[in-house]
């Protein structure tokens, strides 16, 4: 394994061992506190934490572990089993998918057409050229990625039913909100089983269930990018919060030049928006995990356009220039950390 996976793997983990460190950084005494049951586990190549309180939290999470198993089998872009990867290597015949397949696949495109392109789950094979899906990350050529885009394109996906067709040549990947969909199902399973205070994170997405059982607010560290501390505090609960930033993954080549694993799939290159990293904040996992991506592809000026158009979600932006620009519907729910020197400007919804 090169330095750069191990160093994106033990990043994921500390953000999770930081991020548990500041949940329970401010609580009520013991004695008002029920004690809930943790588990973590390793799945859709990530690290996955889940803190549950309830009489019946043990059940909701081997019911969740289960669901993850599963859909992790359907979703799969390497495992020659899954619903993915026939439909991926079927020559372009159409294969059957299960609900679930269907369901996610559907709300991919949707996202792709709503976002201009910005997301698109067909640009894993110029993704896999640059090695972020491999153990040999590398600069490809630009005659290498301009003919891998002529296999990209979101809206040559059909999906009718049950029925999914990928051309031959091109591959769907459901990376960009296989986790965030993955964690409203587990949500809707821990609902299910009465658990109305939990926290989840499935490498990094979060979902909040309720508040903790004291009645505050969940507190989630908001990552600084490209350093190891953080930005500062969301007081979050009964939401969705993910982030995306090009820190997650990167490698540096010889001259010292950054690339990281989000790709701007107009250009197949990654993308270079202005951004270092986007917070969604919203009800789904599966719209704050695709708008995480789609939005830092787009920049800020776009990214506060389609915020103010659509709605439905809230998000922080960290620019290049180090400013943070936060929508009005959670700027007084973030706190700066002490000695943070970034400027904070708030974003006011239109009219």
């Amino acid at each position: 394994m090169n330095r750069g996976k191990q160093m994106g793997r033990l990043w994921k983990k500390l953000a999770a061992l930081l991020l548990a460190g500041v949940l329970t950084g401010c609580s009520a005494p013991a004695k008002e506190m029920q004690q809930p049951v943790e588990r973590s586990l390793f799945a859709m190549n990530t690290y996955m934490t889940f803190t549950v309180y309830g009489e019946d939290a043990q059940a909701a999470l081997q019911e969740a572990e289960e669901c993850i198993q599963q859909v992790e089998g359907l979703w799969s872009v390497t495992d020659e089993d899954s619903e993915i990867y026939q439909a991926n290597h079927s020559g372009g015949q159409p294969v059957t998918v299960s609900e679930e397949t269907a369901e996610i696949i559907s709300f991919a495109l949707e996202m792709a057409q709503r976002t201009g392109g910005a997301l698109d789950p067909t640009i894993y094979p110029v993704l896999t050229a640059w090695g972020f899906t491999t153990d040999s990350k590398q600069v490809p050529s630009q005659q290498q990625i301009a003919q891998l885009l002529e296999q990209v394109g979101y809206d040559r996906i059909q999906i009718n039913g049950s029925e999914l067709t990928v051309p031959d040549g091109m591959e769907l990947d459901l990376g960009a909100v296989g986790k965030g969909y993955t964690a409203d199902l587990v949500t809707e399973i821990l609902r299910r089983h009465g658990v109305t205070s939990a926290l989840i994170s499935l490498g990094g997405n979060i979902q909040a269930i309720g508040s903790r059982p004291d009645g505050s607010d969940w507190r989630l560290g908001i990552r600084a990018p490209w350093e190891s501390g953080n930005l500062g505090v969301l007081t979050v609960s009964d939401a969705a919060v993910v982030t995306s930033g090009g820190y997650e993954n990167y490698f540096e080549d010889g001259q010292g030049n950054l690339y990281w694993h989000i790709l701007d799939p107009s250009t197949g290159y990654p993308a270079d928006s202005g951004l270092q990293s986007v917070t969604i904040v919203g009800r789904e996992g599966k719209m704050c995990d695709a708008l995480s991506t789609a939005l830092f592809v787009m920049g800020a000026q776009s990214a506060e356009q389609y915020w103010r158009e659509n709605g439905g979600f809230e998000m922080l932006l960290v620019t290049d220039s180090g400013e943070i620009l936060i929508t009005e519907g959670i700027a007084e729910d973030f706190t700066l950390n002490e000695g943070r020197t970034e400027t904070v400007r708030v974003l006011q919804a239109a009219g």
